[in-house]
């Protein structure tokens, strides 16, 4: 009986010892803590493409169409700065196929784009390519002779960003083997993309 009451009476004290402010401690709500930070793996995708061009408008191969499509890679490094990093390209691989049986084709090189306000840039770019155009001795005459495979390929475009993600593109695009082989009537296309940049 004198234990308990002795346990009891330290309790007591215990409590009063504690005060206001002691009971306030107890109370109050922990501060949470700051989640940890995320970490996002860089993508090494920039950017896709997919547009309509008019085949070749000036060549035997006119009145068809091409469809076609195009990822961008992220730039592999970037520069100290802005001015240099303009000349740091992104690598391109991308094809055009033809939908009435002319000449198709699929690509890969580089391409570097110049922002020129917020919204509107332009670009150039400069590859190759391969195709499934018709060469030898003797071409039908709604195809163009274009001689041998594959060839170079340079391409231009200007643009408007919609959004911080999506854009569209004017383009021109032009493939040939400046005159290595013996035929090169080569190939000219114009048309418009539309990108979904990451």
């Amino acid at each position: 009986m004198r234990s308990s009451a002795t346990i009891l009476a330290t309790l007591v004290f215990c409590a009063f010892a504690a005060g206001p402010a002691g009971a306030a401690d107890l109370a109050r709500p922990r501060a949470p803590s700051a989640p940890p930070p995320t970490v996002t793996a860089p993508s090494f995708l920039s950017e896709l493409r997919f547009g309509v061009n008019a085949h070749d408008p000036w060549s035997p191969e006119k009145g068809s169409a091409d469809i076609t499509g195009e990822i961008l890679f992220a730039k592999p490094f970037t520069a100290s700065t802005p001015t240099l990093d303009l000349l740091i390209p992104r690598l391109h691989i991308g094809g055009a196929l033809n939908t009435a049986g002319k000449t198709s084709h699929a690509y890969a090189g580089f391409t570097w784009t110049f922002d020129l306000t917020q919204e509107f840039f332009v670009e150039a770019s400069l590859g190759g390519a391969v195709h499934n155009g018709k060469d030898g001795p003797v071409v039908p005459a709604d195809h163009n002779a274009m001689g041998c495979s594959p060839t170079f390929r340079e391409s231009a475009a200007i643009g408007w960003r919609l959004t911080a993600n999506w854009s569209v593109m004017a383009t021109v695009e032009h493939l040939s083997n400046a005159g290595i082989c013996d035929q090169n009537r080569g190939l000219t296309n114009i048309g418009a993309k539309v990108g979904y940049r990451f």
